[in-house]
């Protein structure tokens, strides 16, 4: 009982997924071949809200809903870290035809094949766990 506000909050993020239509395999088609504004009018809104609500957390000194304080940890930038990390991410979106963000609210629209990229973006995070202390960070 304690956690059924998060299934609210999802079934919510599954509504506003689909209504954006940010799951159709059209859509991202549409953005990797540089055909329409649509998707990226969704992630560069979505980058501008995420911007204002953290730097909102900073100056406001916001709490979590139990009162503990959020904290940001400043991160090493490294060029190819990111170049390798989004080149795979952008591989697996364009072969998949969707961002994993929405890959639970296409199984709950029905197009159940996508258990089947949910089960490999797991089995790849836990390889990456295994490999985590192997690999140049």
């Amino acid at each position: 009982m304690k956690f059924i506000q998060f299934l609210f909050i999802g079934i919510f993020f599954g509504i506003v997924m689909t209504k954006s239509e940010v799951i159709s395999w059209f859509r991202i088609q549409e953005m990797f071949r540089f055909q329409s504004f649509h998707m990226y009018g969704v992630i560069g809104s979505a980058w501008l809200m995420g911007v204002f609500f953290v730097q909102l957390i900073k100056r406001k000194n916001i709490k979590t809903h139990n009162g503990s304080n959020i904290a940001f940890k400043n991160k090493d930038f490294s060029v190819s870290r990111y170049l390798f990390g989004g080149t795979i991410f952008g591989l697996g979106w364009a072969l998949t035809g969707a961002c994993p963000g929405p890959l639970y609210t296409l199984v709950g629209n029905g197009f159940t094949v996508f258990i089947v990229v949910i089960l490999s973006a797991l089995l790849g995070t836990y390889v990456y766990g295994l490999l985590k202390n192997k690999l140049p960070h």
